[in-house]
């Protein structure tokens, strides 16, 4: 039996659509075609870079305000989220999935920022979305996240 292989796949491609960054998960198309390859330790980091673009970019927007409510909601709903995805970032998939239904943030553990109180959850998920993009797009052309180590084996067989 095969373990099953993490991903930070939402499945909603957009790099299918010519997107160089999908908007569903924020990896590039590049990272998006390696992920299979990577080693179970690369993927984890690659899913720390993510997490964390995620919360930097969500606590512009968002506080939580109760972390179990927010899990208890994310289970309510089947959300998928990892038991090491930090709150923010499991905020970012709740609106994602949510979005159009949400009418009180307070009843999922979140509280909206000043100056984006006065949005409905898919304004603020749209809005969250657009600084998502970016950042990603941010991330990838800055040298602050380096490719991953190869993986020493990899190394025999490019010699």
């Amino acid at each position: 039996m095969c373990a099953r292989i993490a991903s930070p796949c939402v499945g909603l491609c957009s790099t299918t659509l010519g997107d160089p960054i999908c908007r569903g998960c924020q990896r590039t198309d590049s990272e998006i075609g390696e992920w299979m390859a990577l080693t179970a330790e690369q993927r984890s980091l690659r899913m720390a870079q993510l997490d964390t673009l995620r919360e930097r970019v969500a606590g512009r927007f968002l506080q939580v305000i109760d972390e179990a409510m927010l899990e208890a909601q994310l289970r309510r709903y089947r959300i998928r989220f990892r038991p090491e995805q930090p709150s923010l970032s499991r905020a970012v998939e709740l609106l994602r999935v949510g979005r159009d239904r949400i009418r009180d943030l307070s009843r999922y553990g979140l509280k909206p920022l000043e100056g984006v109180a006065e949005l409905s959850a898919a304004e603020l998920y749209a809005r969250l979305g657009e600084h998502l993009l970016e950042a990603a797009g941010e991330r990838q052309a800055s040298s602050k996240y380096p490719p991953l180590p190869h993986d020493s084996h990899d190394q025999e067989y490019r010699a």
